[in-house]
């Protein structure tokens, strides 16, 4: 039996952050640096107490180098919070250790991160999933037993012992390394496929037995977990599967008592009225404390190289309204999400620093109460932009903060290259083209070995997890939200140039389906495709070379040979639907 712990309040007393005057030097030995002076003024019209910033690490993770710098920026423009979702990225041991990714941080870089956050007093907030977006553990072949459905390696079969264990021991280990942390936000977004597999379907054949009683008994258990071995830590949860279950069924589960659920939504055109209404159907439940979750990347294309700064500014606006409206002190905070992928198996979308000016943007406006014309001027002075423009890219004065060299390429590639990576792209296309109405089949060099046989696309699907953003299945939020992977501009505007690892949506967020992991690696047994040479050091923010650490190919669960897969049909259907890159 769990017993929820005691209500109190989880706020402790927090310095106002004050963003001061950056003053950004040129030293030889040290290039770019910056000092911020605390001006005396600070804004109280934030409803948020609490503002995370949120660093989807599974895709291009940042060198701890990078963060140091990143991070007192991160203080200065308002935020007081991370949500660092890990993945494959976190140094588990042990039996677990099959799940980290080659390169992924060590203890020693995990409790430096930690350091540095504490220094610039930004509370850490660990995200370990637990359900859904469990691909970066299922596709192992010893674990694939644990699947719901045995063909995808999306979500945690919840009826075998051995996956409460599995999430415990994972749990236990990130734990290990954020001792004293006051949340733990363990997932449970876009659970799809629940209730399809062979022991869901005997479950659901008995009587009262439901989908929405199997998803809460999944949460139950998992946020049991976590009180008993952490009194003091607080469960958050994404709130999509929550949606839409009734208020008796949620309220006499008895998982309001145990968790705090985090309200998603990336859309700029937000609906207001229909998050107030869900807020007070949460608190007529019996849910104590809410959070919210906006976006500042990586939530209108999977591919999308340039963020659309003016799309994530109506989001954030759009839930200043929604805590004007909503219950009276419930909101304990919000959730700026970055996603990276928008799942373990997708391409990267927009890098961390080519996010930073729409970060800043957002963070100032949720600190504020909007964008007037002077938020706008301290922006600028913070990035050292002369003319912030967020209505459209431009490739012009990129800005002084750390990463901007990356912004300027990334732009500059984007805007001006734009034209001849296109026609690359469609002498490509049209020579797949030809190739493929008759022998010998051609392929581009992504998926020239072996092709994995994509998931098929839920009814909805999902950028990066929860990152972000396609509703649970049969889960329809109040008011429409917006797609991750589609997002209100539809197909990215710029793309980069080819050579990237994936082939479909990451992370939340034009639809695409929450993974494809052919075009990230071969079938077990089979050849899987090199990764893309990286040059050696370099000093750029994100690990591996200039610009990421280097990742290695998720193993993927099950193959087919490209011939085959062309004859079935399905690879013309899954071309159309955007699933997979006009070159297949």
């Amino acid at each position: 039996m769990c017993t929820p712990p005691a209500h109190t309040s989880r706020l402790r007393s927090v310095p106002s952050l004050v963003p001061g005057k950056l003053i950004w030097k040129k030293r030889p030995d040290k290039g770019l640096f910056y000092d911020f002076l605390r001006n005396s003024e600070m804004s109280g019209s934030s409803p948020f107490k609490m503002r995370l910033v949120h660093l989807d690490l599974k895709g291009a993770p940042p060198k701890v180098s990078y963060l140091s710098e990143v991070f007192p920026l991160f203080h200065a423009l308002g935020a007081n919070g991370l949500l660092l979702e890990y993945e494959d990225m976190f140094p588990y041991e042990g039996h677990l250790r099959l799940l980290r990714a080659k390169h992924a941080y060590s203890p020693p870089e995990i409790k430096e991160i930690l350091h540095l956050a504490t220094l610039n007093e930004l509370e850490v907030i660990p995200l370990v999933q637990t359900f859904g977006h469990m691909e970066f553990v299922l596709k192992h072949e010893a674990l694939a037993h644990l699947r719901e459905v045995a063909l995808f390696p999306n979500t945690l079969n919840p009826h075998e012992a051995e996956s409460l264990a599995l999430v415990g021991a994972m749990i236990s280990q990130v734990m290990e390394l954020h001792p004293g942390a006051r949340w733990l936000h363990v997932g449970c977004d876009e659970v799809y496929y629940l209730g399809e597999g062979e022991a869901s379907r005997r479950w659901l054949q008995q009587e009262h037995n439901t989908k929405a009683r199997l998803c809460l008994s999944h949460m139950k258990a998992v946020a049991c977990h976590v009180l008993a071995r952490h009194p003091a830590t607080r469960p958050l949860v994404w709130d999509d599967m929550l949606r839409a279950i009734p208020e008796d069924q949620l309220a006499a589960s008895g998982v309001p008592q145990l968790v705090e659920p985090v309200l998603w939504d990336y859309g700029a055109d937000l609906d207001v009225h229909g998050k107030a209404l869900l807020m007070e159907k949460y608190r007529k439940c019996g849910f104590l404390r809410l959070w919210a979750a906006s976006a500042f990347k990586g939530a209108t294309g999977a591919s999308q190289a340039l963020t659309p700064i003016e799309h994530h500014l109506r989001n954030n606006v759009q839930w200043l309204r929604v805590a004007a409206r909503g219950p009276a002190d419930m909101l304990q905070g919000i959730v700026l999400t970055g996603w990276q992928r928008y799942d373990h198996f997708s391409v990267l979308c927009e890098l961390l620093p080519v996010g930073i000016p729409s970060l800043a943007v957002c963070l100032q406006s949720l600190l504020h109460g909007g964008f007037a014309e002077d938020v706008k001027a301290r922006v600028e002075n913070f990035l050292g932009i002369s003319n912030l423009e967020t209505t459209d890219f431009t490739g012009e004065g990129a800005g002084s903060f750390p990463g901007s060299d990356i912004l300027a390429l990334v732009t500059h590639v984007s805007l001006h290259l734009r034209s001849s990576v296109d026609a690359l792209l469609e002498r490509d296309r049209r020579a797949g083209l030809l190739a493929a109405v008759g022998p010998p089949v051609w392929l581009c060099p992504q998926v020239r070995d072996r092709l994995v046989w994509p998931l098929p696309p839920p009814a909805e699907a999902h950028p990066p997890r929860h990152g972000p953003a396609h509703p649970a299945p049969g889960a329809q939020p109040p008011g429409q939200v917006e797609h991750r992977g589609a997002g209100a501009g539809g197909r990215p505007a710029a793309r980069l140039l080819p050579g990237r690892r994936g082939g479909v949506a990451g992370g939340e967020r034009a639809s695409q389906p929450a993974a494809a992991a052919g075009l990230a690696a071969g079938p077990e047994g089979g050849s899987q495709r090199q990764p893309q040479p990286q040059p050696a050091g370099g000093s750029g923010p994100l690990r591996a070379g200039p610009c990421v650490r280097p990742m290695s190919a998720p193993a993927a669960p099950m193959g087919q040979t490209v011939s085959a897969w062309k004859a079935s049909g399905k690879c013309a259907r899954k071309t159309r639907r955007g699933l997979l890159p006009d070159c297949v």
